[in-house]
């Protein structure tokens, strides 16, 4: 958890502003390193956000004793630390609440999976999705104040932008500048001055029978950040921008989506999933507002627990046969997010 102090007034905001509206001053960022629950209430009464009863509304206490209200499936005692264990297993989902900042819940989401071996001189691939003609409250792409915090938690670990590269490719014939345009991201990497590239344009090399962006093979890291939608497999989607065009559709006939996915893993180990799920898009095109991030190395995973954590009917093929009960969840757990999207 973060908190804003002024250092003039000493009065603290549990959100993101620039100055202090009493001091006209800037504020300094103080992260919590321990919490304890000093207040507990059992609730049983189902409400349209959360519909899934009994549950703990909690109250917890940082060192710093700033306080905050927190939701647990679980019951807990009152003086009882939270504890929230990393957990490095390439499988593993992370889940946590987006509070108003996104680099904060991204760099907490990040930690939750152990933390990326990052220094200023790693190259890092950004793949955002950038799949439809349409404007960013749509949520059919990664949304520039989605990118914005990502890119400010790279900054933030001292990455230098000439460092960072952002790109995707069209699988259509919709160009990808026209998409990138339309949907503010390119707006939000010349703001952070990087300039996006279109990875068909760049060269691939070849792994195995899989041609591969150059760009993402000589990375130290990618990136994907995919824009979460119920009922679907965005994040596994999204990493197949990666491969040549034509590669993908000649892969597509030989074997299922699933199977290319999981080649991919093993050919690209340098990957890291970050999926946005603040406002997501439900099976009809209707949004709805959920305030999640989910992170992780294993991207059908991180598709699989999403659509469990919005109760999705219909899964598709992609991962449908994955089993939940294998894949190690850290941070929130599904029955405390869970949120039953289709019925609302």
């Amino acid at each position: 958890m973060t908190v804003y102090k002024c250092p003039k007034c000493g009065r603290i905001w549990q959100y993101p502003i620039t100055l202090c509206p009493y001091c006209i001053i800037g504020l300094d960022r103080i992260e919590s390193e321990q919490f304890k629950i000093i207040g507990s209430s059992k609730v049983s009464i189902p409400t349209i956000m959360h519909p899934h009863v009994p549950f703990s509304a909690l109250i917890v206490e940082d060192e710093n004793k700033n306080k905050w209200a927190f939701k647990s499936a679980e019951e807990k005692n009152i003086g009882e630390q939270m504890e929230f264990t990393p957990n490095d297993n390439e499988n593993a989902v992370a889940i946590w609440r987006v509070k108003y900042d996104f680099a904060d819940t991204v760099k907490k989401a990040v930690e939750l999976l152990g933390g990326l071996n990052l220094n200023e001189n790693s190259k890092i691939l950004i793949l955002p999705t950038l799949s439809s003609l349409s404007y960013s409250y749509m949520r059919e792409n990664t949304s520039p104040e989605f990118l914005d915090g990502v890119l400010k938690f790279l900054f933030s670990k001292n990455i230098k932008p000439e460092n960072i590269k952002i790109g995707s490719q069209s699988f259509d014939e919709t160009p990808i500048e026209a998409i990138a345009q339309k949907s503010g991201l390119l707006g939000a990497c010349l703001k952070n001055k990087i300039t996006p590239i279109d990875l068909a344009k760049k060269n691939f090399i070849k792994l195995g029978e899989f041609q591969i962006s150059e760009e993402a093979a000589k990375a130290d890291l990618v990136l994907n950040l995919s824009i979460l939608k119920i009922g679907a497999a965005k994040t596994t989607e999204n990493i197949f921008r990666i491969m040549k065009k034509e590669n993908y559709l000649s892969q597509k006939y030989l074997r299922s989506e699933k199977e290319i996915a999981d080649e991919l893993s093993k050919i690209l180990p340098n990957s890291v999933s970050l999926g946005e799920a603040e406002t997501v898009q439900k099976e009809t095109g209707y949004l709805v507002f959920l305030g999640l991030i989910l992170a992780s190395k294993n991207h059908l995973n991180l598709d699989r627990v999403f659509n469990a954590v919005t109760a999705a009917k219909n899964l598709p093929e992609t991962i449908k046969e994955i089993q939940l009960g294998q894949i190690p969840i850290i941070g929130r757990q599904i029955a405390d997010v869970k949120f039953d999207v289709a019925d609302n």
